[in-house]
């Protein structure tokens, strides 16, 4: 009977495959925690930081306002260039009177124009269906503003309470997702805007569930989707656009509801 005799090289080479999935079988788990690291800091850690982060800027303003401080944030020219058109409203606007005949819309109508300074949080932005109340700040950086859990104001669009469309960006997944179920909003839902002098209050008027990113006729003065003609407004007004992604932890499209200002009232 003949014993198979096995050499030095065979058994290297056993040696070495063995190691190389040794060492592959490593890289790869060390990839998986990798990986399950940075999914718990995306769906986990930036929404618990952005969260704590735009309620105490929540609770800034308010001891701001309260304390009648001026703060750049809020009636400061802007940091931006000229071309800004941001508004906000003056502390001396009088509210609508029920019994005097003048409209909420003529009261917001004559607030006088100052600009916000450029990512800093000017207003409060509360939607009691879905239990939010976030910071508004001046423009739509994610690094400036919507990755702080903050909603963004498009730059150029109207200010709270003012004639044309008051548009607006938040996040709906990851960094606080302040518009995540802004998709569970409904007609007559309420939307109110604090700023130092005044609280708006909107009621929602339309959705359109999706369009492309770069329709930009959402946030124009008078709001009408340039993908989707048939949604969207045709004649002036006092509006409000909330814009996201969707589909949800996508980017591809955006997620657009309006509203109309229903009532104007002085802090």
């Amino acid at each position: 009977m003949r014993v198979p005799v096995v050499q030095h090289t065979t058994r290297r080479q056993r040696a070495r495959r063995r190691r190389a999935l040794w060492t592959g079988g490593e890289l790869l788990v060390t990839v998986g925690l990798v990986l399950l690291l940075l999914v718990v800091h995306q769906l986990w850690w930036t929404n618990r930081e952005a969260r704590r982060g735009a309620e105490r800027k929540v609770e800034a303003l308010e001891r701001e306002w309260g304390d009648g401080a001026t703060g750049d944030g809020a009636t400061g020219k802007g940091s931006g260039d000229d071309g800004d058109s941001g508004t906000s409203v003056s502390a001396a606007t009088p509210g609508p009177d029920p019994g005097s005949g003048t409209s909420t819309r003529q009261q917001a109508a004559s607030t006088r124009q100052s600009s916000p300074s450029w990512s800093q949080a000017y207003a409060i932005l509360t939607i009691p269906r879905l239990g939010l109340r976030v910071p508004v700040a001046e423009g739509v950086s994610k690094q400036d503003v919507l990755n702080k859990g903050y909603v963004g104001h498009y730059r150029g669009t109207g200010q709270p309470g003012q004639a044309g469309n008051f548009a607006l960006a938040g996040h709906r997944n990851t960094h606080g997702e302040p518009f995540r179920y802004v998709n569970r909003l409904r007609a007559k839902d309420l939307v109110e805007v604090e700023t130092r002098s005044a609280t708006y209050t909107y009621a929602v008027d339309k959705t359109l569930p999706q369009t492309s990113a770069r329709d930009s006729g959402v946030v124009r003065p008078i709001p009408r989707s340039i993908v989707k003609p048939g949604y969207g407004y045709s004649e002036p007004g006092y509006y409000i656009t909330l814009t996201t992604c969707t589909p949800e932890y996508t980017s591809r499209y955006r997620l657009v509801v309006w509203g109309k200002l229903v009532s104007m009232r002085p802090r």
